[in-house]
This record gives structure tokens, sequence and C-alpha cells, in this order.
């Protein structure tokens, strides 16, 4: 397979469309051979009552992200993936603006990923450093 980074970004965009991650206004921006790059805006939609980032938020972009990612490491006519787990340590608060999440492969087996997905503001500063499992399953066939 070759390496298409608008069509594979195109793609990712796609999908997310009529999903939490169009709510979220969540659009993936970047792809490479060994990540794959969001971002989201800060505003109050997405914000807990004292003004902030929602943790929960910051977390559905990050599994957003690498699960997005673990689809590009899978035969998506005969597979799909599953987020089985994940972890977030919240590190640095945001009011507004836009934050990044990169999502890199830290394991890739068969069955099962495992994704560092790194979220940062505008200046490169880490705001919240997440750890994803994704399952890989065969596709069900309708029958």
């Amino acid at each position: 397979m070759t390496f298409d980074k608008a069509k594979i970004l195109q793609y990712c965009n796609d999908v997310s469309k009529n999903t939490l991650m169009e709510t979220l206004e969540i659009e993936f921006i970047d792809v490479g051979e060994d990540f794959l790059k969001a971002k989201m805006p800060v505003n109050s939609r997405i914000h807990q009552p004292m003004g902030l980032l929602h943790g929960g938020a910051s977390v559905a972009l990050a599994e957003s992200v690498g699960s997005a990612a673990s689809m590009l490491f899978v035969d998506a006519e005969k597979q799909e993936v599953r987020g089985i787990e994940i972890s977030a340590n919240h590190l640095r608060s945001k009011r507004e603006g836009t934050v990044f999440a990169t999502a890199k492969m830290i394991h890739q087996g068969r069955s099962l990923h495992l994704w560092e997905i790194k979220i940062e503001d505008e200046e490169g500063k880490l705001i919240c450093l997440c750890k994803l499992s994704n399952i890989v399953l065969p596709k069900k066939t309708s029958e």
C-alpha cells in the first residue's frame, strides 16, 4: 500500500462526520509513517464548570486519534479496532485556543496496539499524556 497523506487525512475526517469527533470539532491535520495528528479547539463548549478544558474532552480526543491511527495498520476490509483501555495524566490546564494530539505507536502486535498520545498546546507545552490499548478484531460479516 502506498502512503498517500492527503487521502488518509481525508478518510479520517470523512468518517468523523456525525460522530463525537465532529461534535468536538476534532480535525485530523497530519499523518506520517509512524504518527497521526489532530487538533481540537478549546472553548466553552468543552469546558468543565471552572472554565477549563474538560479532562473527558482530552480523553475523547486521545482515543479518537489513537483509534484512527490503529485503523491505518489493519486491513479495514477484514478487521476492526476497539479501544479497550485508556489512561490519561492531565498535566496542564487550558482555557482557550487549540490543542493538538499526536498518536505514536509503542507496540504493534497482530491483535493488540499500544499508543502514546501527547496533547499539546500551540506552544508545544504538554497538556495531557495518554496511553491507549486497542484490540484488533476480525470484522463481523452481516448475514
